[in-house]
């Protein structure tokens, strides 16, 4: 079994061999295979790489993102310049409905506001001003409202478990009810975990995910 300090070096080890992440300026600590990332990024396209790394790593148990976004001067821009460059780039992606998602910018801070039908879509526009120079975080408050049945979502949800090969879908259990969705249950990893939360979100009728799994190496 792993100790806290085998876990800590290898999660230093990793972000060490991600191309794109400053390795030096981020700092790790683990406490019962909790993960605490510190430290300061360049991009916001930076700091959720490195918590990518990390949560995929085998005996990685629950993760805390407390990077910090610090762009350096040839990176910064202006929350005009910024709320310009999301309003463009909601534009031209297709996944995104035309002209229902308004970003707003305070202090390299987007928020997202509109209602959309899909989940994807609310996931498609977060994804496509998290990539933007000089964006610090992105706070997402677009509201899914579809109309599907419960009992519907139910089933599409757990018909994606059985489907899905990384997830063990007699150890999650789904309940349903007015678009949220709770999951219950234990998996062997966090990858599995975020996989399963992902096929969760991504049923029609799925305004928001209650991840109550367990993580049991």
């Amino acid at each position: 079994m792993k100790t806290d300090r085998d876990l800590q070096n290898e999660v230093l080890a990793a972000l060490q061999w991600e191309p794109g992440i400053d390795a030096a300026q981020i700092g790790v600590t683990v406490r019962d295979g909790v993960v605490t990332l510190q430290g300061t990024a360049t991009t916001l396209v930076e700091k959720w790489v490195a918590e990518r790394v990390a949560r995929h790593l085998r005996g990685v148990r629950a993760l805390t993102n407390d990077i910090r976004v610090t762009p350096t001067a040839d990176l910064a821009r202006s929350d005009s310049a910024i709320a310009a460059a999301a309003a463009n780039a909601l534009d031209w992606d297709s996944a995104v409905p035309a002209g229902v998602v308004k970003p707003t910018v305070r202090h390299g801070w987007v928020t997202l506001n509109g209602t959309v039908q899909w989940q994807f879509q609310k996931i498609a526009a977060e994804t496509a001003v998290q990539r933007l120079l000089g964006v610090k975080g992105v706070a997402n408050s677009i509201e899914v409202k579809p109309a599907m049945n419960a009992a519907d979502v139910k089933e599409k949800i757990e018909s994606a478990f059985r489907r899905t090969a990384v997830i063990d879908a007699h150890q999650v259990t789904v309940e349903s009810r007015d678009g949220t969705v709770v999951l219950r249950g234990a998996v062997h990893s966090l990858r599995e975990r975020d996989e399963a939360e992902r096929a969760a979100l991504s049923a029609l009728g799925v305004t928001s995910v209650d991840d109550r799994l367990v993580v049991v190496p």
